[in-house]
């Protein structure tokens, strides 16, 4: 299997992250990535490729044009404009029903405020070099998929920062481009062909349900914890079918606390049966191995 990273990824290396009401060692880090690199390089089977520059035009295409120049610009921004810090995180955030029925609401002036119209959550800080570390994510997916497209039955990019929770136009859960949601949009729309995103990361991938929630090209399929008890908490849900253009091609297969290897092998029995009468060209997955009994921020058996 030809597999693709780039040690850009290394340049977004948080220490810590404000979770549960406190500081604690961020869970996201670099070595993350430097722990599946140990077992990569070199592994038999496996063949090493270097991600190749992309641009922003596929970023652009899903995300708002003013997240992308915002994380470009705001921790620069903020050293000199509020103080200087390893890491910006928000004070406050921007809930739509603050200016309800007044207005569509404006982006503020202060990079201070324009952190928490940007963000969602409180564990995924600003960094240095965390633009260019996002970049090289969604540049790692892109040509890993592009490998796939000129042959390869199968290809694996090692992304990191990850991608899933990020929206259109926020992000959040140690995530700030979404590259799974990247990736299918650009096959989709460059060869009006289907596209589906297998998401078996423990937690919903919330910003890639977002995105497509209203496209009948683009599929999703997650396999997740039950959002009553598991991060992001607000979406994941069952009843969540897609609407519109949309409808009926979202499907999330919520699975409770404590699930283990029977249960989970039926869901993705599930899965797979709905990917394969959806009939896409590319099958992507966001491939979170948090289900693992052991992690951390997991929630299965």
């Amino acid at each position: 299997m030809r597999w693709v990273w780039s040690p850009r990824h290394a340049s977004h290396h948080p220490d810590v992250e404000f979770e549960d009401s406190r500081l604690q060692p961020a869970r996201e880090h670099a070595g993350r990535a430097e722990a599946i690199l140990g077992h990569l390089v070199g592994a038999a089977g496996f063949v090493e490729t270097a991600a190749t520059p992309w641009g922003l035009d596929p970023i652009s295409a899903v995300h708002e044009p003013g997240l992308v120049a915002f994380l470009e610009r705001a921790w620069h921004q903020y050293q000199t404009a509020v103080r200087p810090t390893a890491q910006v995180i928000p004070d406050v955030f921007a809930p739509d029903d603050l200016w309800r029925g007044m207005g569509p609401g404006t982006e503020p002036r202060s990079v201070a405020a324009q952190v928490g119209w940007w963000a969602f959550e409180t564990t995924t800080p600003l960094l240095e070099g965390t633009y260019d570390a996002a970049r090289s994510a969604v540049d790692v997916a892109l040509t890993a998929a592009q490998l796939v497209l000129d042959g390869e039955r199968h290809a694996y990019g090692l992304c990191r920062p990850p991608g899933h929770h990020a929206t259109s136009r926020r992000y959040g859960g140690y995530c700030f481009f979404n590259n799974a949601a990247v990736v299918a949009h650009h096959v989709a729309s460059s060869t009006g062909t289907r596209v589906t995103v297998l998401d078996v990361d423990v937690h919903h991938g919330n910003g890639t349900q977002q995105i497509f929630y209203e496209r009948g090209d683009v599929q999703y399929v997650s396999i997740h914890g039950d959002p009553a008890h598991t991060y992001p908490y607000y979406v994941g849900f069952a009843d969540e079918v897609g609407a519109g253009a949309g409808r009926g091609t979202n499907l999330n297969l919520a699975l409770p606390v404590q699930t283990g290897d029977d249960d989970y092998a039926r869901a993705l029995a599930r899965a797979v049966d709905a990917v394969d009468a959806f009939d896409p060209s590319l099958v992507v997955v966001s491939l979170g191995v948090d289900t693992a009994a052991t992690d951390p921020l997991g929630s299965f058996a």
